[in-house]
């Protein structure tokens, strides 16, 4: 558990939070949306396990997963996120170059360590557009991130109007480091303890780059090989005061093209996944290239709103302890 920097007393109650979480999702959908040029899709809760479109994540968490007395006995698995699933749409729907699309995805993490960032309820905006092949870049990457980041700082300046008493805490700019200059700028630090020392230092920034080996022979951070490229792509992080710690809030990149993903594939010694029907599709180029990406709304609301942790944003399961500990500290989960 993250602990807040002093005693902590949300700004808003319980009420006007619900009425301020509302507004948000709302607004910063429709933000979002124009800004890419993107278009609402239903989407899938679960998906069969042959497909091999479910997300894997780092690669160890476990699925959810269920069998159905209508579609025989394959294991039907809860996603874990649409990042391989939207490319597979966007094909089928005929998505043009520039198009893209966006869905609410919601999803289980059974195995997530709960703490005031982490639950087992994940919701988020999952996006995917299209790109040329020849757009597989920093610029396209970097371009994308800064047109996110103007939709958050005109979130913020929304939210803020009509709530007063929260602060501004977006800089102007959002700065761009890689996993290895991070590393270069703080080699006494752990990942964390980097992410953090950063944050606090510039408020905003992409972390590029994560994947492939540091020079401790181990990635920054875990990444599944067959969607995002691990030299074009990344997270953005901003500073969160009331926890004083590095704060997550999307995770997007360009995706594999058929060289990286066998790169990325073989490097991990996963040459079983490319027998999958969706690593098949990249690697007869019958899917289109793409920059995707998921934002998380209940971690949008949670920052906006200054919330010491998600459960004043999402209902959830906790502990019977962890809720009596944090309702002493003035922390009320739903």
């Amino acid at each position: 558990m993250i602990y807040p920097l002093q005693h902590y007393q949300s700004k808003l109650g319980v009420y006007e939070t619900q009425l301020a979480i509302k507004h948000l999702k709302d607004t910063f959908e429709a933000r979002l949306a124009k800004a890419l040029n993107l278009t609402r899709v239903s989407a899938p809760l679960f998906l069969k396990k042959s497909s091999g479109l479910n997300d894997d994540l780092n690669g160890v968490e476990r699925k959810v997963h269920f069998t159905s007395k209508c579609i025989g006995k394959e294991e039907i698995q809860v996603v874990q996120s649409l990042a391989k699933w939207k490319r597979f749409a966007l094909g089928k729907y005929a998505f043009e170059e520039g198009q893209g699309l966006y869905a609410d995805m919601n999803a289980i993490r059974r195995d997530e360590t709960l703490d005031n960032l982490h639950s087992l309820y994940v919701d988020q905006w999952d996006w995917e557009k299209v790109i040329d092949k020849s757009k597989r870049n920093k610029e396209t990457l970097r371009e994308v991130v800064r047109t996110i980041y103007q939709a958050l700082k005109e979130e913020e300046q929304d939210i803020n109007s009509l709530y007063p008493s929260l602060n501004k805490k977006l800089p102007e700019e959002i700065t761009f480091i890689t996993s290895k200059e991070l590393e270069a700028k703080y080699p006494g630090l752990n990942r964390k303890e980097r992410e953090k020392a950063f944050a606090k230092e510039v408020k905003a920034y992409f972390l590029e780059e994560i994947g492939w080996p540091l020079e401790d022979e181990k990635p920054h951070d875990g990444r599944a090989p067959d969607y995002d490229d691990w030299h074009l792509n990344g997270d953005i992080i901003l500073y969160h005061e009331v926890l004083d710690c590095a704060f997550e809030i999307s995770s997007m990149g360009i995706r594999v093209d058929e060289e990286s993903l066998l790169k990325q594939v073989e490097y991990q010694n996963k040459l079983d996944m490319l027998v999958t029907p969706y690593c098949q599709a990249i690697i007869k180029k019958k899917l289109p290239y793409t920059i995707g990406g998921g934002i998380g709304q209940s971690r949008l609301c949670m920052f906006f709103l200054e919330k010491a942790h998600i459960g004043e944003i999402q209902a959830s399961l906790w502990e019977d302890s962890e809720i009596d500990a944090l309702k002493e500290m003035g922390i009320n989960l739903l």
